[in-house]
């Protein structure tokens, strides 16, 4: 518990037992879950709260960097506890959104050209921080034989 109150006062927020709750359960979440998903998960613990609560935690745990926002094309949004620079994959057939495996996430980020992101950077007048990659797909079709033929990829 003091490990989590440490990292709650070093993003500047005070360490309540629903967020400690929610934090927990959202870092043991293999999936990318929803605010209503989460609540469900704590609805019958041993912290229970009220959806509003989750909601309301959850965006402070965001604005202080604790987790982030994945938005969906379905309006919905997902939460990720893993702050770090990794790509995500968003199955078109359910919306839900998937970790890509690390070490094929890390080669893919690693491998984005710098001379593309150093003149996005001068174009822009901005500086980037962190890179999110969101690929799209979908678990038919996946057989080798399939994935000899072009893939077409709109921008």
């Amino acid at each position: 518990m003091n490990v989590l109150r440490a990292r709650f006062a070093r993003h500047g927020l005070r360490c309540t037992k629903q967020r400690v709750a929610l934090l927990r359960v959202l870092e043991g979440c293999t999936h990318h879950p929803t605010a209503d998903e989460l609540h469900q998960m704590l609805r019958d613990g041993p912290t229970p709260m009220s959806l509003a609560t989750v909601y309301n935690a959850l965006e402070a745990m965001c604005r202080a960097g604790l987790c982030r926002k994945l938005p969906t094309t379905s309006g919905s949004i997902r939460y990720d506890a893993d702050i770090t620079d990794h790509p995500h994959l968003r199955l078109r057939e359910t919306g839900s959104i998937e970790d890509v495996p690390h070490d094929l996430g890390r080669r893919l980020i690693q491998n984005l050209p710098q001379d593309i992101l150093d003149e996005i950077e001068d174009r822009m007048g901005v500086r980037i921080h962190g890179v999110q990659v969101q690929l799209i797909g979908d678990r038919s079709g996946t057989a080798a034989s399939d994935r000899r033929s072009p893939r077409r990829i709109s921008a």
